[in-house]
This record gives structure tokens, C-alpha cells and sequence, in this order.
């Protein structure tokens, strides 16, 4: 019986040294690149996000919010970071146009000292006027329906001061307290005999008038800014 030859096989072909590291070299280059446009991509995000962070007069640098447990919500009403005697506005930016405002912390400081906070740190960027009526515009609502807020109320800030075009006050429910960020602007004469109870008026528009009275619920606030001179 004759035995069967034993096979031939190739000898396994061993990779050259040379392609070897040249294959490592472009893999790291290759993760070098990535890299890079992983960073650059991150960091033009960032650019951007600080780009639309409203811009922070260096006298309100340390006014931090309280703790923030939602996105438009906090534990509790924003700590003091003004002063009465501070000459304060506010510009705020809607699809309309621009809004001047002159803030008024010598007779409602928690309710400007409020506002401001949230304004700085952005609270109010994307919100809805979500009520329109002939004498007035409301906006500020988280929710945009009217039953939104940051989580708490506002004390009432009673003035002397009386209601006319331009008076920028806080809303409040009928036999509830004055809520903590929804707002209007009073373009028209108020219906009856005017207030019935505390809307703390802390500002009064200066400029910007004519864009309030054709604001609608269609319309929003882009940014406010806040100048202390």
C-alpha cells in the first residue's frame, strides 16, 4: 500500500516591518484627525452657547440664582444682588423689536432684583407672549398658558405710583399671590376703574412702545439685557 504524500502548504506570508508601522502610523493619524474635528466641533458649541448667553454687566457678575431643580423651576425665590440706589434697565429683545425699560428698585427691589436674575442667567430667552388683549401684553410663562412660573411667588411691592401706557408690573392670579416671573406691559388704558390689587409695578418702557402694542401670542422674547449705570 502506498503511503500518501504529506501536503504542501503555503508558508504563512509574514507581514514586512515596514508596512506594519506604516499601517500604525496612518491609523494614529487618522485618530489624530478625528480628534481634532471632535474638539473643534466642541468647541465651536460652546463658542456659540456663550455667544447667546446674554451679556452680564460686571456689577451683577455675582448675582447667582437659587437652586435650580428643572429647567425654568427653583427651589426658591432668586437671593438679593442689587441695590436700591443702582439706576437700572432692561432691553428686551422680541420678535417685534426692542423693549427699553426703566427698572424701578427703589419702590419694588425684590421684584426688579427678581427679574434681573432670571434675565441674566437667560430664564426669559424663547418665551411666548402667550396673552394679547387691546390694553395689555403678558409674557414669562414658562408654560405659556397662563398657569406657569419659577416655582414661587413674589411679596406684594405696593406703590403710589399709578397705572398708565408703558407701566411694567407682575401678574397675579385673582386672590392669589404675585407670580414669579410672568410679566406685562401696559399698552392701553386698564378696563374699569383700574387695580384692584397689588401688581408690583417695578418698571416703566422708556423706548419701544409702538413694538409692545403690536406684540401677539405669536411673538417672543429673543434675550433681555440688563444696563446699570
Amino acid at each position: 500500500m502506498s503511503q500518501s504524500r504529506p501536503s504542501r502548504r503555503a508558508a504563512p506570508v509574514q507581514p514586512d516591518e515596514h508596512e506594519t508601522s506604516g499601517w500604525e502610523r496612518q491609523s494614529w493619524l487618522a485618530l489624530l484627525v478625528v480628534g481634532a474635528l471632535i474638539a473643534a466641533v466642541a468647541g465651536s458649541g460652546l463658542l456659540i452657547k456663550h455667544a447667546l448667553e446674554p451679556a452680564v454687566p460686571s456689577a451683577l457678575a455675582g448675582c447667582a440664582t437659587s437652586t435650580q431643580i428643572a429647567p425654568h423651576e427653583f427651589i426658591g425665590p432668586q437671593p438679593m444682588c442689587i441695590t436700591g440706589t443702582q439706576k437700572l434697565e432692561a432691553t428686551i429683545n422680541t420678535s417685534q423689536g426692542a423693549i427699553v425699560v426703566k427698572l424701578h428698585p427703589e419702590v419694588a427691589p425684590v421684584t426688579v432684583n427678581n427679574f434681573v436674575v432670571l434675565a441674566i442667567h437667560g430664564y426669559y430667552n424663547g418665551l411666548i407672549f402667550w396673552k394679547s388683549e387691546d390694553w395689555v401684553v403678558q409674557g414669562g410663562d414658562p408654560r405659556g398658558d397662563g398657569r406657569g412660573g419659577p416655582g414661587y411667588n413674589l411679596p406684594d411691592e405696593p406703590t403710589t405710583t399709578g397705572w398708565d401706557l408703558g407701566a411694567v408690573g407682575m401678574a397675579r392670579v385673582p386672590g392669589g399671590a404675585v407670580n414669579g416671573s410672568q410679566f406685562f406691559i401696559q399698552k392701553g388704558v386698564w378696563p374699569g376703574s383700574g387695580p384692584s390689587a397689588v401688581y408690583n409695578r417695578f418698571g416703566t418702557v422708556t423706548s419701544g412702545l409702538d413694538k409692545a402694542q403690536v406684540l401677539t401670542s405669536s411673538d417672543a422674547i429673543t434675550s433681555i439685557t440688563i444696563k446699570v449705570s
